[in-house]
């Protein structure tokens, strides 16, 4: 079940600091760095099926306390990384949820399996006629 992620946004923090990079004075002034941090775990808005998915999937971007951390700061300014950062947020969590379709084993048609079997004997009485010549 796919949890409504605009309800998710209540427990969102955001923790802003100076950003790296270029940006002259821009980058030595003001603090446009912006951290989403979401806390799975202690989340009261998911269950624990969703927990679990949530943790499965995005496992390489969850710390050992179990918080999914999303940095964002290749903006000039803190609300369109805050933003940004909040859209990411919203696309991984529903990207969590969509369930891939099956894949449908699929056989070698008969002529494929046909040329390839003769090109191999081809390139096998190659290299034999090339052993031959050394003797």
């Amino acid at each position: 079940m796919k949890p409504d992620v605009h309800l998710l946004e209540s427990e969102i923090a955001f923790k802003i600091s100076r950003s790296g990079g270029p940006g002259g004075q821009n980058v030595n002034k003001v603090a446009t760095k912006v951290e989403l941090d979401f806390d799975v775990r202690n989340s009261k808005l998911l269950t624990d099926e969703q927990k679990k998915r949530i943790e499965l999937v995005l496992a390489s971007r969850i710390t050992n306390d179990g918080v999914l951390q999303i940095v964002s700061q290749s903006e000039r300014s803190q609300l369109k990384n805050k933003q940004q950062a909040r859209e990411r947020f919203f696309n991984l969590i529903t990207e969590c949820f969509k369930v891939q379709k099956r894949r449908k084993p699929t056989k070698m048609s008969k002529g494929a399996k046909e040329r390839r079997l003769t090109l191999k004997k081809r390139r096998g009485e190659i290299k034999k006629l090339r052993n031959k010549k050394l003797e």
